[in-house]
């Protein structure tokens, strides 16, 4: 079995364009995290509470799901959850997940270090187990992230978290977005998925502009307009 084979969906970042290092130049010129805006923290805060507290059941009747697909397919059997490491604002995160593959699709010298190309045949539909398929179709492997979102590590909307293998990559590339904002559950490229836009680096400097340029609560009103086109796009089921 070839685990170093990588799906390009896990990675359809682009580099930044020569129009785009123009046009938000000044980013470029960025070393430090932007600061928080208050009305964006309290959303982040109150939506991760209440929606993680909405998750609970769904997370246990999965649970369940996961126990008794374990008992009929032996071989789909094992634990629910797993977290890689991931970058977030530029510092190093959890990145929590539910497990939708087969544990022999797994490398485990990979798993033990939390790297996330163990993982990496999620990408691969044949390596999922029945209720993992269903998951992710439906995004429920997001869940677990709202409480990344509550203590902090993540935020509703942002740039996507990458892997640390990816970070860097996007990193040598010539983004710097990941290393300013806290990556989010949502973000003005990831409302393009199933598009070919979706990747294009152009996004995560608009949003960063609008960070910058827009009052607190009109960051908010930002937000709140990209989780509407999110949800949207979750129930269209347009998880991959």
């Amino acid at each position: 079995m070839n685990y170093n084979f990588e799906p390009k969906q896990a990675f359809p970042y682009t580099p930044p364009t020569d129009e785009i290092k123009t046009k938000y130049a000044y980013i470029f010129e960025m070393t430090d995290p932007l600061p928080f805006r208050f009305f964006k923290l309290a959303f982040d805060k109150l939506v991760a509470a209440v929606l993680l507290a909405f998750s609970l059941p769904i997370l246990l009747l999965l649970k369940i799901a996961y126990v008794i697909e374990g008992i009929l397919i032996p071989e789909n059997k094992g634990p629910m959850l797993f977290y890689y490491w991931g970058i977030s604002g530029g510092k190093k995160i959890k990145k929590w997940k539910l497990r939708l593959i087969k544990t022999k699709y797994i490398e485990p010298e990979g798993a033990a270090r939390h790297d996330w190309i163990a993982f990496s045949a999620e990408w691969t539909p044949d390596s999922r187990t029945i209720i993992g398929a269903f998951a992710k179709k439906w995004y429920f492997d997001e869940l677990p992230q709202f409480w990344s979102v509550l203590i902090g590590d993540m935020s509703i909307v942002g740039p996507r978290p990458l892997s640390v293998l990816h970070y860097e990559r996007d990193k040598a590339q010539g983004n710097v977005t990941r290393s300013l904002l806290k990556g989010g559950l949502l973000g003005l490229g990831h409302i393009n998925k199933g598009t070919s836009e979706m990747g294009n680096s152009i996004y995560e400097y608009e949003y960063i502009e609008q960070y910058q340029k827009r009052s607190s609560f009109g960051l908010l009103r930002l937000d709140l307009w990209i989780v509407w086109k999110g949800i949207i796009v979750i129930l269209k089921g347009g998880g991959h």
